[in-house]
This record gives structure tokens, sequence and C-alpha cells, in this order.
């Protein structure tokens, strides 16, 4: 993302404070009076209101520069679904993550069945544009099925066991969950993740990092990136 894409006109607070305020918000399970409150502490009076403006207004664009910018996938795909209530009504967030853990796609959808699966498959060929080395799922019908409506000769392997990435890609997101007191709105909850998850694909170093030094030279990198999403470097 240039400079000239995202844009800061008409805000008083400079670009670096916003764009923090921001990487606070979705990097980790805070609040936006929690936000409101770091801040002060450094003398910056900043409304949590406003937090959550910033949050709304820069954090889906900051997201879309930074998938433009991600390394290339794993082809092995991990597919999973999770329960979400909003307003007593259950939905299921159908995600997809790849062997390092990076989440490659996820949609909220009102139906656990072949119909939802076959939607989540054909968004990932068609965003990712290459088919998996291999897929695997729970026990859930509704994969294989999807698969053979989509021709898919990929191999398959359904079992709880295996599918432990993809259930594990959950518990991020159930703890920001409860710190947000569920979510409010659908669409609300799909721009949420949508921002979390390229945010926590920036930051979390892969599962294939194993040490400190590596882990550090990962987060200084993906601090780069993120300066570049949010032009704060030219």
């Amino acid at each position: 993302m240039s400079a000239g894409s995202v844009s800061y006109k008409r805000h008083r607070f400079p670009s670096e404070l916003i764009a923090h305020a921001v990487w606070l918000y979705f990097r980790f399970p805070l609040s936006f009076r929690l936000i409101e409150e770091m801040l002060l502490e450094r003398g910056i009076v900043v409304s949590y209101e406003t937090v959550r403006r910033w949050s709304l207004k820069f954090g889906v664009a900051f997201a879309r520069s930074l998938r433009r910018k991600a390394a290339r996938p794993g082809d092995i795909w991990h597919l999973d679904e999770v329960r979400v209530v909003i307003h007593g009504r259950p939905h299921w967030l159908w995600r997809a993550v790849d062997q390092d853990g990076y989440v490659l796609d996820e949609i909220l959808q009102t139906r656990r069945n072949t119909k939802a699966a076959r939607r989540l498959l054909t968004r990932l060929l068609k965003k990712q544009g290459i088919r998996p080395a291999r897929l695997v799922t729970d026990k859930l019908g509704s994969y294989g099925a999807a698969r053979r409506k989509l021709r898919l000769t990929v191999r398959h392997l359904s079992h709880k066991g295996l599918n432990n990435r993809a259930e594990n890609s959950h518990l991020p997101l159930r703890k920001r969950e409860r710190v947000m007191q569920k979510f409010r709105s659908p669409g609300g909850c799909q721009r949420f993740v949508s921002v979390f998850s390229a945010v926590r694909n920036l930051f979390v170093p892969p599962h294939s990092i194993d040490n400190a030094l590596s882990r550090h030279i990962h987060r200084i990198r993906a601090f780069v990136q993120w300066n570049n999403a949010t032009a704060l470097t030219a």
C-alpha cells in the first residue's frame, strides 16, 4: 500500500498513533476502553469511541494491504467450522488454515451443510489460485460432499485427530469474543475476523520456527511490513 492509498487527513492525531491504536486492538485481547487507558498512561488523551472509529475505518484497508503482500501459503488445507451465537441465533464460522497455521480464509454462514462447505471451498480456490495437495477435515460429511460436487481430485483426510491445526486456530478468536462480550451482528463479526486474522497471520510466527532468534527476526520483519501497510513509510 502506498502512502497515497491510506489517508489520515482531517484526523488531528498523528498517523503513527492511529495505526498503533488499531494494531493494539486487533493484535491483543484488549477492549477499546483498555486501549484508551494505555494511551492515557502515555499522556495521550483519546476516547475509546475514537479508537473504535479508527478500527472501523482503517482496519479493513490495513488487512487488504497485508494480504496483497502475504507470503505464498502452504499446500495443505485444514478446514473446520465453529459455532458463533449472535443475538441468540447460531451461526457457523467456516475457516481454512494451512499447515503453518496461517488463516487462508474464513466466512460466517448460517448453515452447517454441504452448500456452506462448498461456498468455503469455492472461495478458497478462487482466492488462492491453486489447488491444495491435501485437504484435512473432521468427520463432518459436508466437506466430502462439497469436494465431490466441485470435482476436486485432491486427497481428503477426514479424521478429528488430524485436524487439530484448524481447531486450535479458533482459540484466539474465542478469547476475543469473550473480551468483546460476543459479536453484535453477523456483518460486524465478518469484518472483525477478516482484519484480526490478517494481523495475526503477520505477527504470529509459523509453527516451523522453533527458536527465539528466528521468532525475533520474524517479528522485526512483520513490523516493517505493518509500517508499509499502514502507510507509515514511503
